[in-house]
């Protein structure tokens, strides 16, 4: 396995056989939560890391379209979602992951737009789009509502 594949599949958790996406949007969670506890500036940091380096490791394995396996944009992009949590608690946590896999598996409006593009670059940023409208939205939604955890 290369360093890029390595990359692109989120450590080898791509190439699990059910639900590759879905899987590897919890990984994403549990180290996600890990990171939020010490700072959500190190959640940003991991995203954009995973963002920078998805797209090196898409572009060398040069996947114009976006393979089961290739799950280092859900990481990002749940990261992303994380951001509008605010307090670290569990609803939160499972509103953070419902929002994102409802907005990455549908598609809906401008990340059905991103994903019907071609490259490294859009493959990864379907899923972003749907970590910045699952944040946007857990935001809104922590104002609308103050008494949610």
């Amino acid at each position: 396995m290369t360093v890029a594949t390595l990359i692109a599949s989120g450590g080898g958790v791509g190439r699990f056989p059910v639900a590759p996406g879905t899987v590897a949007s919890l990984v994403a969670l549990l180290v996600g939560a890990a990171a939020l506890t010490l700072s959500p500036i190190l959640l940003a940091l991991l995203a954009l890391a995973a963002t920078g380096l998805g797209i090196w490791a898409i572009g060398a394995i040069e996947a114009a379209d976006d393979p089961s396996w290739v799950v280092i944009d859900e990481y990002a992009g749940q990261w992303i979602a994380m951001l509008g949590i605010g307090a670290l608690n569990w609803q939160m946590l499972a509103g953070a992951f419902v929002l994102f896999r409802i907005l990455d598996i549908a598609k809906p409006g401008p990340v059905g737009w991103a994903d019907r593009r071609h490259g490294p670059v859009w493959v990864m940023l379907d899923d972003i789009v749907a970590g910045v409208i699952a944040a946007l939205l857990l935001t809104i939604a922590r104002h609308l509502f103050p008494a949610l955890p």
